[in-house]
């Protein structure tokens, strides 16, 4: 009989995409979690997946028992959730998958490029968080010349919404009408490459995102998807302790 494979009641919510192990604990802490109808508030609660049943606020937990990870050229046009009060097309138009994988973080409808998807969330959560400084790379297009000396600013720092003060590493390359750029950006806050540009009077026309950490988008086109390699995994892992 194979040997049943337990974990901690805040890795499995952290699996599961609620938030990182620690922030998950005072779900736990608070009395909102039952396993197997019984309430718990240790976060060291030892749980099987696929076995015992998780509710979190009277809403059952899954928590696939293989991870799955996967990587997705998006296509401008479509959104990056699984479901659209609207009925617009989804990312999961796309990808076509037995897991019950979600987005890690989001790209605008109008942006376009390298979208990874998994069902484990405390990798989604790494590679999120600040504090693991994730490099997400862009090629950018604006509508008009930019300023010299905006890749200056850009570094100094740019305040976007209500004062948040974000950083980017900005490169025009060889283009004399500095139009088409590279950016490099950590923080990942809602829009933040259009809205960096918008503060100096730019708008972003075309929006790529061709690499997260080490992981670049490549040959990949648009619309096809595939699933990462064991390499390709073990580098993104490296950059966030896993």
């Amino acid at each position: 009989m194979a040997t049943e494979l337990k974990i901690r009641l805040n890795k499995y919510l952290a699996q599961a995409g609620l938030g990182s192990r620690r922030s998950v604990e005072k779900y736990i802490f608070s009395g909102q979690v039952r396993v197997n109808g019984e309430r718990i508030t240790s976060p060291g609660h030892q749980v099987v997946a696929g076995k015992d049943s998780v509710v979190f606020d009277g809403n059952p937990v899954f928590v696939d028992t293989i991870p799955t990870y996967i990587m997705l050229n998006k296509p401008r046009g479509y959104i990056t959730t699984a479901k659209d009060e609207k009925n617009r097309d989804t990312v999961f138009h796309l990808v076509h998958t037995a897991a019950r994988v979600f987005p890690v973080g989001r790209l605008d409808r109008d942006s376009e490029g390298l979208l990874l998807l998994t069902n484990d969330g405390e990798f989604a959560n790494r590679l999120l968080h600040p504090r693991y400084k994730v490099e997400k790379t862009y090629l950018v297009t604006l509508n008009k010349p930019a300023e010299k000396g905006l890749e200056q600013k850009f570094r100094d720092g740019v305040t976007i919404d209500k004062g948040v003060l974000v950083h980017g590493k900005l490169d025009f390359g060889n283009d004399p009408r500095r139009r088409y750029a590279v950016i490099i950006i950590r923080e990942g806050k809602n829009r933040q490459v259009r809205k960096m540009f918008a503060r100096f009077g730019l708008r972003v026309t075309k929006l790529v995102r061709v690499q997260i950490g080490p992981l670049k988008l490549g040959t990949l086109k648009p619309g096809q998807w595939r699933y990462l390699s064991d390499k390709e995994l073990q580098q993104l892992k490296a950059t966030t302790g896993l």
